[in-house]
């Protein structure tokens, strides 16, 4: 049981010294802890299951079933609806990965190159799971804008925005943090916030990745 506060974690990737020292660096943070690792995505999945972490890091290439396959078990159907899914960070080797774009349009909360910088990672599982930035963001939008199929019809959601929380979703979609937003609008984080969450309920959405992804799809990026 991890003491509380912590941001508990879990490995999902078939390289077992990759694992060891994603692992080690991990547990070498107060806040952080590593609670369960596995080599394949099935394997992944009852982890997961067993141990509710906050924050998945998977693999996208791997035997047996792969991350694509083993995000989308995860995110559509929780072993317990009472707790909510976690959020699952792709791990790969390209930074234009189309598989990882998949991911994330399926509910993944971002990507992350498997050579990131130790403080990198520790950064983006903080920004994950406080949900307050995008992960990479600039990675992302490039991402997004080369994997990106033709712009879709706006949804009719998307016009109960107000005037404000467009202003605010604009930035949003651009990769803007909590406190980037704040100090551009003359707003508190907490304000930010709040009409960030009244966003992605309106617009039916996971998380500010999945804004990025919405923006994207429908042209308003």
């Amino acid at each position: 049981m991890s003491a509380p506060g912590v941001i508990r974690v879990v490995l999902v990737d078939d390289q077992a010294l990759f694992r060891a020292g994603i692992r080690m660096v991990i547990d070498s943070q107060p806040d952080l802890r590593v609670v369960g690792e596995a080599g394949n995505g099935q394997d992944g999945i009852d982890v997961v299951r067993r141990e509710a972490p906050d924050v998945v890091l998977m693999d996208i290439r791997m035997p047996v079933l792969d991350g694509l396959a083993a995000t989308a078990e995860l995110l559509r159907d929780p072993a317990d609806a009472a707790v909510p899914a976690p959020r699952i960070v792709m791990l790969t080797t390209f930074d234009l990965d189309e598989a990882a774009a998949r991911a994330i349009r399926q509910g993944a909360s971002g990507f992350l190159l498997k050579d990131a910088d130790p403080e990198f990672l520790l950064a983006a599982i903080r920004t994950v799971h406080a949900g307050s930035a995008v992960i990479a963001a600039s990675a992302t939008r490039e991402l997004f804008a080369q994997t990106t199929p033709r712009t879709r019809p706006v949804p009719a959601s998307f016009a109960d925005l107000t005037d404000r929380e467009r202003e605010i979703f604009a930035l949003a979609a651009r990769g803007l943090s909590n406190a980037e937003i704040a100090a551009r609008e003359f707003l508190s984080e907490a304000t930010v916030k709040t009409h960030i969450s009244r966003i992605l309920t309106k617009l039916a959405l996971r998380d500010r990745v999945q804004l990025v992804v919405f923006a994207f799809e429908h042209g308003l990026a």
